[in-house]
């Protein structure tokens, strides 16, 4: 697959521009559809309101501008990494061979992140250049990763205050260089190279204090066997009216922020445009096999130092405080208290 070309085709920025916003008839409809629960632990939360910040990434979940990039002839996420690398090579001289060599040596975004992503990782045995080939060919052959990439790095630079620009997550800033990597490992798992991905997996682990596994969500209900067919799975979930996944799945848009101590279990699901602060743990209570994982909702925010475990909802747009154990279900668009555990 060819990469993006370098003609610019509007602002990002102006693309994604159009943001989710709770209006004040929706939130009364909404109020008056629940019963009223005065002892409850969760609070009606005006998220955008008082997280602005991280609010900027609960975008409508019909709206995915980048979602044509593949097949799109501008990638302005591209241009704008290409601009500021030639900034920053004026403003700062002693980087200038660095910029040179992790981006404005490359063609396209994939290229470049698979360098960094190559760099980052290599140990002894594990050579750079056999990482990049890996990283690149596996890029640049998945229309998904494409999206996703410029989806994570556009949620940094809006929703990371100390995301200063494209540059800066794209080129130190771990949480994406995990998450990027993970996709990789993830696209390995399902293409059968779980040895590798295992790999892939332990390093990310080491060098970044992240661990993601590369197979998450991928299960099944005890008494249905394993298939390839997927026609087979999509005609069994139609009759039973049961919803199976044959993947992994991260949403698009995610901000790892520092990223430092986070874990996510094999069979948890993350909607797009979540934000997860350090320290986070979707993890098992240790009572349960097969999926035993948290599922969060699009545009969540899990604050940090947070455990949820088991196999349980947050809903969408939904905030857990920091420092919270949250062992049932968050509702949508909820709070959770910051002077009670959920217990």
């Amino acid at each position: 697959m060819a990469c993006l070309r370098d003609e610019p085709r509007g602002s990002l920025s102006n693309m994604l521009s159009r943001r989710l916003s709770i209006t004040e008839e929706e939130q009364k409809q909404e109020d008056a559809e629940q019963p009223k629960q005065p002892n409850t632990l969760f609070v009606q939360f005006p998220f955008e309101k008082v997280f602005p910040v991280y609010a900027m990434g609960f975008l409508s979940s019909d709206f995915d501008p980048l979602l044509s990039f593949p097949y799109s002839r501008a990638d302005p996420i591209w241009d704008a990494v290409r601009q500021e690398a030639k900034l920053e090579a004026e403003k700062e001289p002693i980087l200038s061979s660095f910029l040179y060599a992790s981006i404005l040596s490359h063609t396209c975004l994939e290229q470049a992140l698979g360098f960094v992503l190559a760099n980052r990782l290599q140990n002894p045995t594990l050579l750079a250049t056999q990482l990049m080939d890996i990283f690149s060919n596996v890029m640049m052959h998945d229309k998904d990763i494409q999206c996703s990439i410029r989806l994570d790095v556009q949620a940094f630079k809006d929703r990371d205050p100390a995301c200063l620009s494209y540059n800066s997550a794209l080129l130190y800033l771990k949480g994406y260089h995990a998450l990027q990597s993970y996709r990789v490992a993830h696209s390995l798992w399902k293409q059968g190279r779980k040895v590798l991905a295992f790999a892939l997996q332990s390093r990310i682990s080491e060098v970044f204090g992240i661990d993601i596994h590369p197979g998450m969500f991928i299960f099944f209900l005890c008494f249905i066997l394993f298939t390839a067919y997927k026609h087979l799975i999509v005609e069994v979930s139609k009759r039973t009216k049961v919803a199976f996944c044959t993947s992994a799945r991260i949403g698009d848009g995610i901000l790892l922020d520092h990223g430092t101590g986070v874990v996510i279990g094999e069979t948890s699901v993350i909607g797009s445009r979540v934000s997860l602060m350090h320290g986070v743990t979707l993890g098992g209570t240790g009572k349960e096999i097969g999926d035993r994982h948290p599922k969060v909702g699009e545009g969540a925010l899990i604050g940090a130092c947070v455990n949820i475990l088991g196999n349980i909802k947050v809903g969408e747009g939904a905030m857990i405080a920091a420092g919270s154990l949250v062992l049932k279900e968050v509702p949508p668009h909820r709070c959770k208290n910051l002077f009670f555990k959920l217990l």
